[in-house]
């Protein structure tokens, strides 16, 4: 029978689709497979190539330029670094050793089926950054001052991530990236804020984040300049400044630099001529009442000045010998109150001889109204007697043997 032209055609493409699918079938039967590797700069990877239900198929490893890593177990390619670490019928695993940026691109496992199979592994090599560094805009600051600090991580891939922490305290700051060759980054961060003299000494941390590194961190601590603090210290006497008494202060301040001038001075007048002032000393002797006022103690250095006051008030010397006290007061705090405790006194005592007054006048009260209430009532049993009585004995009687007739015996003679 003759076969025309169409026939022949619908033929060829009958068979070209059953052939295709057993193909399609065989392939889905045969599945293989691999994994992307990351790795880091120098380190070692590994490539696997996996089949499932290999039917003595060939599997080989191609590198990025197609060409011939592995076959089977054989290594054609004169690259020492590639190692074969497993082969079976279901697997060929191949490491490669000291990675480096040339390394990186996509690697294909191919297995020897008609058609071939192909399954690809992407390396990607990861280098990371260099030791970061803080700079700053000034070594040393002043309190109230801003600051600005500067950290760059440089020659990564990919581009680091960089944080700001000061002591506990997160901050944020300000990040550019510049992409340099190969694909490699250099990253700079800079944060400002402003300092007080508590954050002087304190760290301030550039942490470094990125895969191909851990615990990657700058440490800078902060050097602050602050203005002294000042306090007066009572050095004698220790109780109360009373007429004839010696007066000993001292003035201690603190700031960084170290104070380079102490000054005393009498706040709206003079310092009795006979005063000792000895650096941060004051001494005066034989106190008496014209010396009372207010002492003040300045301090200054490169940053600014302070003071701290102490008032001087001089009481009148004691007419007996003062019992010794376990707790001194500081003169300061004594001289403050010196006044109070007699206030208090007086008004305890008016407040007891009021409440004693006004208990005598209850009293009197009381025993006014009871007699009172008594007198009358004997007035009133009197009377009594009386208008019960026939006549005046007999009401005398009743009066005073407080019966009256009603209640008398009555006797009966039968």
């Amino acid at each position: 029978m003759a076969i025309t032209g169409s026939g022949s055609l619908a033929i060829s493409l009958s068979v070209f689709v059953i052939s295709a699918v057993f193909l399609l079938k065989e392939v889905e039967g045969q599945n293989l497979a691999t994994d992307n590797v990351s790795v880091v700069e120098g380190e070692t990877a590994t490539i696997s190539c996996r089949v499932k239900n290999n039917d003595d198929s060939v599997i080989q490893l191609l590198n990025p330029n197609r060409q011939t890593i592995y076959f089977k177990d054989v290594r054609p390619l004169k690259d020492s670094r590639f190692q074969l670490v497993n082969f079976s019928d279901n697997e060929l695993r191949v490491s490669l050793s000291n990675v480096s940026l040339s390394d990186e691109g996509r690697y294909v496992c191919q297995l020897y089926t008609d058609p071939p199979q192909e399954a690809y592994a992407d390396i990607t090599v990861l280098v990371p950054p260099g030791s970061p560094v803080i700079e700053s805009r000034e070594d040393v600051v002043s309190e109230g001052n801003e600051t600005e600090l500067t950290c760059t991580a440089m020659g990564s891939k990919p581009a680091a991530s960089i944080r700001w922490m000061k002591g506990e305290e997160e901050l944020t700051g300000e990040t550019a990236v510049e992409e340099m060759y190969d694909r490699m980054f250099t990253v700079t961060s800079r944060v400002r804020f402003s300092v007080s003299k508590d954050d002087d000494g304190v760290p301030v941390d550039c942490i470094i984040d990125h895969p191909a590194a851990k615990d990657l961190l700058a440490r800078r601590h902060l050097e602050v300049q602050y203005k002294p603090e000042v306090k007066i210290v009572v050095t004698y006497p220790e109780g109360l400044t009373r007429e004839g008494d010696n007066l000993d202060l001292t003035c201690v301040a603190e700031g960084k630099p170290q104070p380079h001038r102490i000054n005393w001075l009498r706040v709206d007048e003079d310092v009795p001529p006979h005063a000792v002032v000895a650096g941060p000393e004051l001494y005066i002797e034989n106190l008496n009442k014209s010396y009372n006022g207010t002492y003040r103690c300045v301090a200054s250095n490169a940053v600014g000045e302070a003071y701290d006051d102490y008032i001087l008030y001089v009481y009148d010397a004691p007419t007996t010998i003062p019992t010794p006290t376990t707790n001194p007061v500081n003169t300061q705090d004594s001289r403050a109150g010196e006044g109070a405790p007699q206030k208090i006194d007086h008004a305890v005592i008016g407040g007891v001889v009021a409440v004693v007054m006004f208990a005598i006048l209850c009293a009197l009260i009381v025993l006014g109204r009871y007699f009172a209430r008594h007198k009358g009532t004997y007035f009133t049993h009197e009377a009594k007697g009386a208008d019960d009585a026939a006549d005046a004995d007999t009401a005398i009687i009743n009066a005073e043997g407080g019966h009256n007739n009603t209640d008398e015996k009555k006797e009966y003679y039968i």
